[in-house]
Formats: structure tokens, sequence, C-alpha cells
């Protein structure tokens, strides 16, 4: 599920597509990198949950000047578990705790350690094809699927080339638009076909390369994918 479109190539295509890097471009710039992407899918009644969080938490990113771009596969309802948001929680990071809770969806199930507002929270109610731009200081999660059909969404994250990565690892990145002057990340070639042999060996270096990044300082019992 990490960095799918490395894979399949209607999902490298959809990582390109005009109508998400456009407004993508609006607020980021014209040179973007595909840090990465993944499906976020709950089954009715499987107990399976967000916490709530903000995204950079453990990415090592140089800033935290990134974009989410959350695009549904099928509606997400206030009963399918939308994502929603605490607005103007993005200004600074927020200290978290790792739970590592079996039906949490996080890969490490991160807890922002901030008291949230029902009052103020916003739920972002999307249906198929409909897409939600969020930046990754944003503080949101979402619930359990409560409703009789699937809640898959996915989610694809944008920034600048000229952002590194500081955790010590040679990261890569898609180059989706405009030019990387700054190299700061190997550029990941788009897949030769469905499942490609030669593309399932480059997933597996890259994405164990990725997982060493993001559960850096966790325990061999509490890391998983």
């Amino acid at each position: 599920n990490q960095k799918p479109h490395l894979l399949f190539p209607w999902l490298a295509d959809l990582i390109r597509d005009p109508r998400i890097l456009d407004p993508v471009q609006d607020l980021l710039g014209p040179d973007l990198l595909c840090w990465s992407a993944g499906f976020f899918n709950k089954a009715p009644g499987d107990g399976a949950f967000v916490s709530w969080h903000q995204d950079a938490t453990y990415w090592g990113l140089s800033e935290p000047d990134v974009l989410t771009a959350w695009v549904a596969f099928t509606p997400s309802t206030r009963e399918a578990g939308c994502m929603r948001v605490l607005p103007g929680s993005h200004s600074a990071p927020v200290p978290h705790v790792d739970s590592f809770a079996k039906e949490n969806m996080l890969s490490r199930g991160q807890e922002a350690a901030v008291a949230i507002n029902e009052a103020a929270v916003i739920d972002f109610v999307l249906q198929p094809g409909d897409m939600s731009l969020h930046h990754v200081l944003l503080v949101h999660g979402s619930e359990k699927n409560r409703s009789d059909h699937p809640r898959i969404g996915l989610a694809i994250r944008y920034m600048p080339t000229r952002l590194r990565q500081v955790n010590g690892e040679r990261d890569s990145a898609t180059l989706v638009r405009g030019q990387d002057r700054f190299g700061h990340f190997e550029h990941e070639p788009r897949p030769e076909a469905d499942l490609h042999p030669d593309a399932l060996a480059r997933h597996a270096a890259i994405i164990e390369r990725q997982m060493s990044i993001l559960y850096q300082g966790a325990s061999d019992q509490g890391r998983r994918v």
C-alpha cells in the first residue's frame, strides 16, 4: 500500500493528473515531488480509525511545506468515517504519543497530545472523484466506518523540490511537475507495467528505506507497515 504508484501505471498517471497538480502548484510552486502515497481503506464495521495527528510527525523532511491531496474513491461521509480537521491547528508542530493501537491506521498509531474542541471540528465530506487538500501540520483524524460500504481514499503527499530528508537516509521521490534543481531526492521511475518484476524489486528496496526513516526511534515490537 505504500507508494502504489510505483507498481501500477494508472496510479502513476493519477499522481500526475493536472486536476490534482494545478491546485497543488498554486500553493507550492511549479516544481513538485510526490514523496509518498497510500490508500486508506475502511471496511464496514472493521473498527479501523485514524487518531488525531499531524501528517509530518515522523517524516524527517526539512520543512513542513507539504500538502496532502486526499482523493475519494468511494463516498467519504460522516457515517463512513470521513476525515475531520481542526481549523487553525497547522501553525506549529505539536507533541505526539505512539500507541501502536491495532485498529489505528497510522504507521505508529501516533496521536497528537492536544485537546480537541469538537465544536470547532470540520468534516470533509467527499463523493467519489472529489479531493481535499490539507497542510501536513493540520491536526486531523477520522472515526470508524459505520456505513454499509467501504470508505476508500488515496492520500498523495506533495512537496516542492527544495525540501530534503534530514534523517540521514538517501530518500527518494517522484518528480511529477517542473524541474528538480536541488537533487536532494533520488527520482523514482514509472512502473513498466502492473506489478512488473523490475518495479516490484525497486519498490521493495524503496519501501524498506522509507520505513527505516518513519520508524526511527521505534521498537521492533512496535514497527509495522
